[in-house]
């Protein structure tokens, strides 16, 4: 069965910050989700709400999510960062830390060999992330960023954001084919163009060939609801977005 996570952020920044990731997380399991991705941008207080995230955790699929890149803007790599992204993913329990490249530049390369020590020492998996800026979301920079860490001897995985692509005008289907042998986790999030911007929607709603993008994936991996869950009953929107996406998962040809 699809193994389908929800990104707290989904319950939207607002909501979550005045409830606290806490009581998102206790929803998102009733609901029957096989885990949750906990936002490091919407903690009020980490030290007090890690701990109680991990306890609702236990034996869920977990991750984290650090809002700061790797690499800082002058190029060098950001070991205070990945420290505290990486100290955060500890004590939630979680396997597997998202973070973006940030800065990465040609002169960064010389960094990986302090990145893979730190995750060595760490015991956690890295998964990057196509973000919404020009340097850590478009193809060209995710291309040279990957190849740099395989000669480096770092083969990273990725964390594919099926909607972050659109918001720099890059082509998400082209980006599946180029990177989806090297995807580890992804982002499900529909789009559509509003006066001026995109916006994230419902698979179901958007304007991308989401399908034809989920094909690109390889099978068996897990699957991260990262689009608007609002209404009335919230408990019973969760529950059916993550049936909805298990029998996207099971339908013939859903997957490479």
């Amino acid at each position: 069965m699809q193994q389908v996570l929800i990104s707290l952020s989904s319950f939207w920044a607002a909501e979550t910050l005045r409830h606290g990731q806490l009581y998102f997380a206790r929803l998102a399991r009733a609901a029957g989700a096989d885990g949750f991705e906990v936002r490091g941008e919407l903690l009020v207080d980490a030290q007090r709400e890690l701990p109680a995230l991990a306890e609702a955790g236990a034996g869920a699929a977990l991750v984290y999510s650090s809002p700061e890149g790797l690499w800082r803007a002058d190029g060098a790599l950001d070991e205070a960062a990945l420290a505290r992204a990486s100290a955060a993913t500890r004590t939630l329990g979680a396997p597997r830390l998202k973070m973006s490249i940030g800065g990465f530049a040609a002169a960064s390369s010389r960094g990986f060999d302090r990145l893979d020590s730190a995750l060595r020492d760490a015991g956690i998996e890295l998964v990057i992330e196509n973000d919404q800026t020009v340097p850590a979301g478009t193809l060209p920079a995710l291309q040279a960023f990957f190849a740099e860490a395989q000669r480096a001897g770092l083969p990273l995985g990725m964390t594919f954001d099926m909607g972050n692509w659109h918001w720099l005008g890059e082509d998400a289907l082209e980006c599946a084919r180029v990177f989806g042998a090297q995807v580890r986790y992804v982002h499900c999030k529909g789009v559509q163009r509003q006066p001026g911007k995109w916006v994230a929607v419902p698979l179901a709603e958007s304007a991308a060939p989401w399908r034809a993008v989920l094909r690109q994936m390889p099978r068996g991996l897990p699957w991260a609801i990262e689009y608007p869950l609002v209404g009335d009953d919230l408990l019973a929107v969760t529950r059916e977005q993550v049936a909805l996406l298990r029998t996207i998962a099971s339908a013939p040809g859903a997957a490479a």
